[in-house]
């Protein structure tokens, strides 16, 4: 069957608009169910290590805005399976501007205990001491430091925003790991720089557990314990925790499936059209075809073999273009998209499939309607004129 990909190629260029226009429906179309996906699984489809799954989020129960008091920490580390816990609490704040490369996440937290909790991250000795030393210490990852600019000793200031106060730090460590695009500062310092009534509270509390298995039995248990108190709270793994932002905004899962379902149902419509249209005007010469010795199937594949030519075509420019365009939403928007990940090689086949599977079927369906009858072929052949018969020559070139 390789002998027909000339053909395939010709009928192709016959008409190049056509052809243009149907290679770059399938490539937008690609390039947004391909962005979708990578959003989804960035959201919902993030692989957990075996330290991020020992690790659970406290929170008020009411809502991510309220805080509880400072002292629940002491009685939820006497809860048996509790390795570790630390103040985990948001700041906020401007770092000189609002553009990219400063906006970066900022907690506040026991310095001595967030690298227990979060030991996946490694920092050098001597600089976690310096952190540790200087109640203004700063403690930022490797790809903030590189975006924004930071370095060792560096000096700088964070506007508040949430909390009525601004805070003057001093960069002391720098680490390294996987999920690198936060900073951490004093928790005491905090609490000294804000007036007496915003002292005492605690937005989230980290928690690490002894293994993975207790994390069910533990968060039950400080659900429990706070159950009938004026700020009860809510115990959840961190992905879920994580993933209670993104609920704010509605039911993004149905969202982004919807929008790639409808998508996928476009490019059926449309490339199959496509198909249609060139087969339709190709009957009288598939009737000479046909009447010079070609058979249903080598007619067939002949078709098939220029939708599968335009849906390649579409799928590699089309995944190209998601590729690069997730990588920028990676780098611009690091805090929200953090993990963004890209279509594997096995995703990026079975689109492209799909997609030349949407060329085969309406094409099987057209092709086997007007070859079928081989004897109304070839009475259309017998009447072929002069026009028909130079787009037969041009057709068998």
């Amino acid at each position: 069957m390789l002998k027909f990909l000339p053909f395939a190629f010709k009928n192709i260029l016959r008409n190049r608009r056509r052809t243009i226009l149907t290679v770059l429906s399938v490539t937008v179309s690609l390039f947004l169910l391909g962005v979708l996906l990578a959003v989804y699984a960035a959201f919902y489809a993030r692989e957990v290590s075996s330290v991020q799954a020992q690790r659970v989020i406290t929170r008020n129960k009411a809502s991510l805005a309220m805080v509880i008091p400072e002292y629940y920490g002491e009685k939820i580390s006497q809860i048996d399976g509790v390795e570790v816990l630390t103040a985990w609490n948001w700041f906020g704040g401007t770092y000189i501007d609002n553009r990219p490369e400063h906006m970066f996440a900022r907690f506040a937290v026991e310095p001595e205990k967030i690298f227990q909790v979060r030991s996946e991250l490694t920092v050098p000795p001597e600089q976690l001491e310096a952190f540790l030393r200087d109640r203004q210490g700063f403690a930022v990852g490797s790809s903030v430091a590189r975006r924004a600019g930071l370095k060792l000793g560096q000096r700088i200031t964070i506007k508040g925003d949430i909390y009525p106060v601004d805070l003057e730090l001093v960069v002391r460590a720098i680490f390294e790991g996987k999920e690198d695009n936060e900073s951490y500062f004093h928790w005491k310092y905090l609490q000294e720089s804000l007036p007496k009534e915003w002292r005492g509270m605690v937005g989230t509390f980290a928690i690490k557990t002894r293994s993975p298995d207790d994390v069910q039995r533990v968060s039950e248990a400080i659900d429990n314990q706070f159950r009938n108190s004026p700020q009860p709270t809510k115990t959840e793994t961190e992905s879920a925790f994580v993933l209670s932002f993104v609920n704010q905004l509605g039911n993004i899962k149905v969202f982004l499936m919807s929008i790639a379902g409808a998508v996928v149902f476009t490019i059926l419509l449309v490339s199959g059209n496509t198909v249609a249209m060139s087969v339709r005007e190709r009957i009288n010469e598939i009737g000479v075809l046909k009447t010079l010795g070609f058979t249903a199937n080598t007619v067939l594949w002949m078709i098939i073999g220029e939708a599968v030519v335009m849906a390649l075509a579409g799928g590699v420019l089309g995944t190209a273009a998601s590729y690069f365009a997730t990588q920028l939403m990676r780098d611009v928007v690091v805090n929200f998209f953090d993990g963004l990940v890209m279509l594997s090689a096995s995703t990026r086949r079975c689109m492209r499939f799909s997609h030349g599977l949407a060329f085969v079927f309406r094409a099987t369906r057209v092709v086997r309607r007007f070859s079928t009858n081989a004897r109304s072929a070839s009475e259309a052949a017998i009447c072929v004129g002069g026009a028909p018969a130079e787009r037969t020559t041009r057709f068998a070139r």
